[in-house]
């Protein structure tokens, strides 16, 4: 039985009562998308409830918690890092999209145009950090330590020929601060609900090969129940395939 669902009290005496998977969200694309779930898993006959979060922290308490019963907004560097930091006990049943992460201007049209001293905000947490410091070496505007991967940090660095300035900000308020640095790191939930479009406003974007697929997370005591089966057969669908691909314009991308 999972804990988090509900029940249908008007249901009819000594009928079964209805499971209501509750799915937490953050706001933005991941909401969006999950609203499109909903509708193709209640042809289904599987009942979602969506809740949505504000920032990348609160998904996982409540889902460890036992307040919700399914998350769907994180990679799986993410997910390593919570568990491995915060000991919870969850587990991937499956991967979603890829959103990739892109690097944004008001100050340049092309990273190449960047002069020495420009500040670089990236997201403060060790995952998307990394991430955005692994699109600055693949456009050759540093060099980490080798054999870092998905860990390095900014004290990773060990060349920098333009003398950039690495600005760690909270993720979701970096495009409030676009303005205020010269480049910006940001996640794609977070660029869409700021009105930026990733494949036409990014100066640099990653591509399908990034490691960052996101998932859907369960707790890992509840993982071999029947019921999110039924989820990932209404999320890997093709009306959520299409959905995705027509609503971002590219910027999501399937990943199973």
């Amino acid at each position: 039985m999972i804990s988090g669902c509900t029940s249908n009290t008007s249901a009819p005496k000594g009928a079964t009562p209805e499971k209501v998977l509750k799915v937490g969200v953050t706001a933005g694309p991941h909401a969006e998308i999950m609203e499109v779930v909903k509708r193709v898993a209640d042809k289904e006959g599987l009942k979602i409830e969506i809740v949505e979060f504000n920032d990348y922290i609160q998904p996982n308490v409540a889902l460890n918690q036992g307040d919700i019963d399914v998350n769907s907004y994180q990679h799986q560097p993410w997910l390593d890092n919570q568990i491995k930091d915060r000991k919870y006990e969850l587990s991937t049943l499956a991967k979603t999209l890829i959103f990739p992460m892109g690097m944004y201007s008001n100050k340049v049209k092309h990273l190449e145009d960047i002069k020495e001293g420009a500040i670089v905000a990236i997201p403060n947490d060790p995952t998307n950090g990394s991430r955005a410091l692994a699109i600055l070496e693949k456009n050759g505007l540093i060099k980490l330590k080798e054999n870092v991967g998905l860990k390095a940090t900014a004290a990773d660095i060990i060349a920098n020929p333009k003398k950039l300035k690495i600005s760690e900000l909270d993720a979701a308020q970096i495009p409030r601060s676009i303005n205020d640095v010269d480049i910006a790191a940001i996640n794609t939930n977070y660029a869409i609900v700021a009105g930026l479009v990733p494949t036409k406003d990014a100066i640099a974007l990653e591509d399908s090969n990034s490691p960052y697929a996101n998932l859907l997370v369960v707790r890992t005591k509840d993982k071999d129940d029947p019921i999110f089966q039924k989820l990932v057969k209404a999320y890997h669908s093709e009306e959520v395939k299409q959905f995705a691909l027509e609503h971002f314009k590219g910027s999501a991308i399937p990943a199973w």
